[in-house]
């Protein structure tokens, strides 16, 4: 692989992950801590849906974050012709 094309898969998947993580941080952070009040106001599965957002709704999106980051970059390999 020359230096370009290596350079252009590396970009692409430093994007990937910069917009995974702002996810993540955007789920993790600003709906389990900052807004875990009035997200108390709302009730899910009989308990208050910010305790729910920082105990398990950050748990499970990362889980999906991780089958999004696979498939994703299933992607990203066979665009740059490294994957058959």
């Amino acid at each position: 692989m020359n230096h370009q094309k290596h350079r252009a898969y590396w970009q692409d998947n430093i994007t990937l992950i910069r917009n995974l993580l702002f996810v993540w941080a955007l789920v993790s952070i600003i709906l389990s801590i900052i807004f875990v009040q009035p997200l108390n106001t709302v009730r899910f599965f009989g308990v208050p849906l910010g305790f729910w957002m920082a105990q398990q709704g950050s748990i499970l999106v990362f889980v999906g974050l991780i089958f999004v980051y696979a498939g994703q970059m299933d992607k990203i390999e066979r665009k740059h012709n490294l994957r058959d």
